[in-house]
């Protein structure tokens, strides 16, 4: 895939990113993960993201990464591309690029550097370090201590034809705008705020594409039923499943710190698949709250194999 062909199948649809499963010890467990990414494959998301910020990429070592994306890009089977999280500092980065292009990967998510506040030119030159050192399409994920303003974001996309896509952390939908306006469609916009589907008709209206689903992982056909309802104009269909869905889950990842993922790991699990635990720095759901959220996946409980 040409990083135009990754910059049109991103906006061409809903996308995800996959819990990365783990057994008893801690270890990547492939077999459950690649069972969890071909049962999501079969629904519509053109673009998943391996290792990814829900896929803990936080808690990988490097080397864990491209065996995880490896593991993706064989249980989708060609019906989503694989995009692989990236990012620490400027060397550990380019060289994860590299190492996930050579198991197959079609792009890079490049997540913030490592700890530091950094000034603009810093940034760029991190950025444009990246997309140098692979042909694969790269997307920034503007959030925390990486927020390229528009100028910047121009610069890097004057100097890197292989930078196609912008997704945001921030909520800072004036700077989001001001870049789509100015940017227009050199890039693909894509939101990600944690539960994306509660900003997603602000973040739509301010240009961008699309949003990554982190719920899509264990409620794919209700994340796709709201993402049509959404693109449609639909607002009754999307403010019954904010109510029914969405509200009473931020409820539950509003509970603790690090939720917005530990809550997505454990819907996975209350569908049936052998994700494991999260790994530290984050921590489970108790038992009051896991209960709380097999009774919320009930309705939408997947239907197994016999």
């Amino acid at each position: 895939m040409t990083p135009q062909e990754l910059k049109n199948a991103l906006g061409s649809g809903l996308l995800s990113f996959p819990v990365t499963h783990f057994d008893a010890e801690g270890k990547f467990a492939p077999d459950s993960y690649k069972a969890h990414v071909d049962w999501l494959s079969n629904y519509d998301a053109p673009v998943l993201f391996a290792a990814g910020g829900t896929g803990e990429f936080f808690s990988l070592a490097p080397n864990e990464i491209p065996e995880i994306v490896a593991a993706a890009i064989e249980a989708a089977e060609g019906r989503s591309a694989i995009v692989s999280g990236c990012g620490y500092g400027t060397a550990m980065a380019t060289e994860i690029a590299r190492s996930v292009e050579k198991v197959g990967g079609e792009g890079i998510l490049l997540l913030p550097h490592y700890l530091i506040d950094a000034p603009q030119e810093g940034l760029y030159a991190h950025v444009k370090a990246v997309c140098d050192a692979t042909a694969m399409g790269v997307m920034v994920y503007n959030r925390d201590n990486a927020v390229l303003q528009a100028d910047t974001l121009a610069r890097l996309c004057d100097a890197c034809p292989n930078l196609v896509g912008f997704k945001d952390g921030t909520g800072d939908i004036g700077l989001v705008r001001q870049i789509t306006a100015k940017m227009g469609d050199r890039l693909t916009y894509l939101g990600g705020m944690p539960t994306a589907e509660l900003f997603a008709e602000a973040y739509l209206g301010a240009g961008f594409t699309t949003y990554s689903s982190a719920v899509f992982n264990f409620v794919p056909e209700l994340a796709v039923e709201f993402y049509r309802a959404l693109r449609a104009g639909e607002r009754a269909i999307c403010e019954r499943i904010l109510n029914e869905f969405f509200y009473p889950f931020m409820a539950i990842r509003n509970r603790s710190k690090g939720y917005a993922v530990s809550a997505i790991k454990a819907g996975v699990r209350a569908q049936g698949f052998d994700a494991g635990a999260v790994r530290a720095p984050l921590k489970d759901l108790d038992d009051e709250e896991m209960a709380m959220i097999e009774a919320l996946v009930a309705p939408y409980r997947r239907k197994m194999a016999a």
